[in-house]
């Protein structure tokens, strides 16, 4: 038996059968890795799926999923538990730099007007209205020019929170003053924690959920920037290499692509050359 799934006597726990059964599952459904060191990250998170469905044990509840068909309601949920949804606003902040400094001038000299960016995990929403403020400030420096954002996630949970635009004031602490002042909504209350993204901001993105483990992806048209950052570390180099070539057919030629600064696309076969660390362009 594998230490990492061992039963624990007089507690529950998930057995090596349940947790091999939901590690497949998970792994075939969202191309995240569950390797038996995460049992326990496992276990906690299930743990709450365990009272929502009033189901008592682990072994209860996946024989809910695996023998009484469960899984067809309960599978974005189980997805919604497990999936890792850390975000900061502006977080690597060198990628908003170059965004600023080299990628918006030059769409400009390109003679593109109106831009189409996507966010592809974007979590519970601080990275694509992070790139919304970034890209609104050089619209209104340029008279005539427009922008919109795609945002897509896997799990529902995050989408919610995302689409409300609602934070916790700290949270936006990385944001500049000079932004803050035009694209956050202040509460009247002062005791509130809250502030919301104005609803100016908020109507340049479009939120909706995406598995990357799909085939193609029904995004529309191509897009001239593409961040999808720090989701490429829970795959494995098949799924990565998927993913990422269908980010790359979704990108114009000289199109952007921004990963994560933990991730790296060597040794796959991709249309990308890079320009800057983590930056790649389509070609």
């Amino acid at each position: 038996m594998n230490a990492g799934v061992a039963q624990v006597r007089g507690e529950d726990t998930l057995g090596p059968r349940n947790y091999q059964l939901l590690a497949k599952f998970i792994y075939d459904y969202s191309g995240i890795k569950m390797p038996p060191n995460k049992v326990t990250m496992l276990e906690g998170r299930l743990r709450r799926r365990l009272r929502a469905t009033g189901l008592a044990t682990f072994n209860d509840y996946c024989d809910f999923l695996f023998k009484h068909g469960g899984l067809q309601n309960e599978s974005i949920y189980l997805i919604d538990a497990v999936t890792t949804n850390k975000t900061d606003f502006f977080r690597e902040p060198n990628h908003f730099n170059y965004l600023e400094q080299v990628v918006l001038p030059e769409l400009k000299d390109r003679g593109i007007r109106r831009l189409r960016a996507w966010s592809a995990a974007c979590s519970t929403g601080a990275e694509p209205y992070t790139m919304a403020m970034v890209m609104a400030e050089a619209a209104q420096a340029n008279s005539g020019s427009d922008f919109n954002i795609l945002a897509t996630d896997l799990s529902t949970d995050v989408l919610k929170t995302a689409k409300a635009g609602i934070y916790p004031v700290e949270q936006l602490d990385p944001v500049p003053p000079h932004m803050m002042a035009k694209y956050v909504m202040q509460p009247k209350d002062k005791k509130r924690t809250n502030v919301r993204i104005t609803p100016a901001l908020r109507s340049k993105i479009g939120f909706g959920r995406l598995n990357f483990m799909d085939k193609t992806y029904p995004v529309g048209d191509p897009f001239h920037m593409i961040f999808c950052r720090n989701v490429l570390i829970y795959f494995d180099k098949k799924t990565q290499e998927h993913v990422l070539s269908q980010l790359c057919a979704n990108l114009v030629q000289d199109g952007y692509l921004f990963i994560g600064h933990s991730e790296s696309v060597t040794g796959l076969d991709l249309p990308v050359r890079q320009v800057a660390n983590t930056i790649f362009k389509r070609i």
